[in-house]
Order: structure tokens, then sequence, then C-alpha cells
């Protein structure tokens, strides 16, 4: 498996797909499903893009970008016991974040993100670059661990493309 592939995630995702919003909007739409995002690194550029799509609003219901931990645990409902055990930045925080918001918004699906998008706030454990994706159909979950800075845009810009394709694969 390439470098920077979660085990639960088969396979690195493609960064180089186009119109994977429209894609993902389709599928979407076909099956009458809604969606919603938590975002903390991407800081709302998920949001942004599904909704750049016309006729959006039948699936994005909304998205809650969670910079601080104090929103994290009020309106996601991430326990303090995660994020104390196990950090901000983890594969649990990120499900739970999923979890909340799709509790939160009434959706069907939800993407969610946190992770360090750079230049700094790296440490060994999670260097910068590193960004933890959940992807959340009703009850599935998939989570994938972004690794490799190239720069706190591009970071930016690869956590919202392999959110979409991880949220594709899933309700595909």
């Amino acid at each position: 498996m390439p470098d920077g592939c979660s085990s639960v995630f088969q396979g690195c995702i493609s960064v180089k797909m186009k119109n994977l919003e429209e894609e993902l909007g389709q599928v979407l739409q076909e099956n009458g499903l809604t969606m919603g995002t938590a975002e903390s690194c991407t800081g709302g550029s998920i949001a942004s893009l599904v909704t750049s799509i016309s006729g959006s609003s039948s699936y994005f219901k909304g998205g809650i970008v969670s910079y601080a931990v104090s929103v994290k645990e009020n309106l996601l409902g991430v326990p303090a016991e995660t994020i104390e055990k196990y950090g901000v930045v983890s594969e649990e925080t990120v499900a739970a974040m999923a979890y909340g918001a799709q509790e939160a918004l009434d959706v069907d699906c939800v993407v969610a993100t946190t992770g360090v998008a750079g230049p700094t706030g790296g440490t060994s454990e999670n260097p910068v670059g590193t960004i933890w994706i959940g992807a959340l159909y009703r009850n599935k979950l998939l989570t994938y661990r972004q690794e490799g800075d190239e720069g706190r845009g591009e970071n930016v810009r690869r956590a919202v493309r392999n959110a979409l394709m991880l949220l594709l694969q899933l309700v595909k």
C-alpha cells in the first residue's frame, strides 16, 4: 500500500479527479441522500466546494466549522475524554465529529476533517500535513489518515478532495 494510505481505506485516494463534487452530488441526488460537513483544518472548504454546484441545496444541508475544541465538544458532542486521551488530531476525534455532525445536521452522510494543515503546529506524532478524514454514511464509517506536508494550501486541497472521494466511495 502506498505511503500515507490508511489500512481502513483500500488503496490511495486520487487527488487529481476532475468534477468529483459533481459526481458526488449526482449520486446523492439520485439516491435521495443528504449530506453535511464537520470541518476543522479545512475551514469550510469542503462545504464551499460542494455548494459550488448548482442544485446542491437539494442534498447539502449544512456544515460546522469546528476549529476550537469547545466547538467540537459543544456543537458536535465530541467527548472531552476522547480529546484528552487521543488528541484533537486522531481517528477517534474525527469519528466523533462525524457522528456528532450527522446528528446535529440530521443528514444521511457526513465528511469530517481534523488535522495540522501547517506550516506550524506539528508534533512528532502528528507532523504538519497529518489530517484525519472521516466519511460517515448512516452507520458506516471510513477513516483515512492523510500524511505528507506539501504546504498549507495544498494540504487543505488534498484533504478536501480526499474527503469527497472517501464519501463517494461510501455512498456508491
